[in-house]
């Protein structure tokens, strides 16, 4: 993707503007906040921008040092000169990648923190444990990346993992890096308690969903039923004893959100409210993006729960991502966690590839 002298001089130029403007004695602070939150966005775009003006600029210089028809060059300067461009020539696409990479249009929920829903699928017990191995994975990998994961409510086996588990995840780029884990994982081994050593295929299925502000989703009372009832379950003394669970029914769109693991109703109303405005938000994104021609079902995979989009493999120690065909043979070390880290880098690049190529298409 090309882009032209007089479009990176437009971005300086703007960004020059901005920093002008938030100077001024007269400025009323909510003007301040909105000119601030605009140089932000502009600042790391033009900064790219200058990259590649300057590299431009020293690879005309060299050019016309190293002289060109009837031109009389030192033959010691034109071959510094000429190793110089080949230098430059090598930097220049880089440059030029890494300012159409600030240029493509950012998601808005990329910098939002996320809510994680993994659920046991086809597989009986196995796939519980399986959904357990892949919760420990992201809690790992949330951990390297210096992230906070709560866990907002749990359904647990009998013969360990889970049936059902939420998570919040909260930190810097959280939806942004997870936001390809949505979809159906499935895994291929020998049950613990398979006597023949044959292999099992299981899967659970993984949601992310962006967090939002409470202000991004109004929730009206009158369209919420509440409902307070007994827990039931492992959990103490209190199950049984106290009407501390909530169950939420949101009544225009249907959608039901139940919370008992904490013992305080007030507290389990608060997550499920959390929960519930994560799930509408996500409702109302997926609307948007059909409206706009899917543009996130064109990336790297469509973000639909029900595409199988991986497979672990135990017996061969592979990892498959089935959406860019990429196979890696270090399965202990992608559910440890941090070599999630592999897989995720790959899917966030074939995104941007992708968008790209469409505005390479475009233009």
């Amino acid at each position: 993707m090309h882009i032209s002298a007089e479009r990176i001089a437009q971005i300086e130029a703007r960004r020059d503007e901005v920093q002008a403007s938030m100077t001024r004695a007269d400025l009323p602070p909510d003007e301040f906040v909105r000119l601030s939150k605009e140089y932000a966005e502009i600042e790391p775009v033009a900064r790219a921008a200058h990259e590649v003006r300057r590299l431009r600029q020293e690879l005309l210089a060299l050019e016309q040092m190293a002289g060109g028809e009837g031109a009389e060059v030192d033959p010691a300067m034109r071959e510094l000169a000429q190793e110089e461009m080949q230098h430059i020539k090598a930097q220049l696409p880089a440059a030029e990648r890494a300012l159409a990479l600030q240029l493509l249009p950012r998601d808005s929920a990329d910098a939002r923190p996320a809510m994680l829903e993994i659920r046991a699928g086809t597989g009986g017990d196995e796939a519980a444990l399986f959904a357990g191995d892949l919760f420990r994975m992201y809690q790992r990998y949330a951990d390297s990346q210096g992230w906070k994961m709560e866990m907002m409510s749990a359904n647990a086996a009998e013969v360990g993992g889970f049936k059902e588990v939420v998570a919040s995840i909260t930190g810097i780029g959280v939806f942004a890096k997870l936001k390809f884990e949505s979809g159906v994982h499935r895994v291929q081994r020998v049950p613990v308690t398979e006597s023949g050593g044959r292999i099992h295929t299981s899967a659970a299925t993984v949601a992310v969903l962006p967090e939002p502000e409470e202000v991004d989703v109004q929730i009206a009372d009158g369209d919420l039923k509440i409902d307070i009832y007994r827990a039931s379950g492992a959990g103490g003394q209190h199950v049984n004893t106290t009407d501390s669970a909530v169950r939420i029914t949101h009544l225009p769109s249907g959608l039901v959100v139940t919370q008992q693991d904490e013992r305080s109703q007030h507290k389990n109303k608060a997550k499920a409210m959390q929960v519930l405005r994560a799930r509408l938000y996500e409702l109302e994104r997926d609307r948007a993006q059909s409206e706009q021609a899917g543009a996130r079902k064109a990336m790297v995979g469509s973000g639909d729960r029900s595409e199988r989009i991986r497979t672990y493999n135990f017996p061969q120690g592979r990892v498959t991502d089935h959406r860019i065909n990429l196979t890696l043979h270090r399965l202990p070390e992608i559910l440890e966690g941090p070599g999630l880290s592999e897989v995720i880098d790959a899917l966030v690049a074939e995104d941007e590839a992708a968008r790209l190529a469409q505005l390479d298409g475009v233009g």
